[in-house]
């Protein structure tokens, strides 16, 4: 366990690496979109170009809404591209912000996931409220995964 007190804890120290959670290009359709985010169990993807900059994210919530609001099958959705059903300027937050910074985030915007970004909006990770959690009770060892 980390002997960190929580006040000095960062973000880069509990998010979530590249590679752990569903990330796909541009060009990605809603349905391949979907099945990343069935393939972690996240809830969310996050949409960046080549050079990982980050576009959009797609959350359970935001298929939610689409489908209350969109009078077409939901079937007929699947061809479309990801980034059409994206928000496209998601809430972030930065690898060096305070992990007490980034929960207040969260509460405020009532999110479950924060994208971790450079200063450029280039994805570095995601922080997701469970893995915050189940460092918090004690139930994870804290292990860097973002480098800041």
């Amino acid at each position: 366990m980390s002997t960190l007190p929580i006040e000095n804890l960062l973000v880069s120290e509990l998010a979530m690496p590249i590679g752990d959670f569903p990330v796909v290009s541009k060009q990605t359709i809603f349905k391949a979109a979907l099945e990343e985010m069935g393939r972690t169990k996240l809830g969310i993807v996050c949409i960046t170009d080549d050079n990982l900059m980050l576009l959009g994210i797609v959350t359970d919530g935001d298929i939610r809404r689409r489908l209350l609001s969109d009078q077409r099958p939901f079937s007929a959705l699947f061809g479309d591209e990801a980034l059409d059903h994206a928000t496209r300027q998601p809430v972030t937050v930065s690898a060096d912000a305070s992990l007490i910074d980034a929960v207040q985030v969260m509460e405020d915007k009532k999110v479950w996931d924060l994208p971790v970004v450079d200063a450029d909006g280039r994805l570095e990770g995601l922080l997701h409220l469970h893995r915050v959690m189940q460092v918090l009770l004690g139930l994870k060892e804290i292990s860097p995964t973002v480098e800041s």
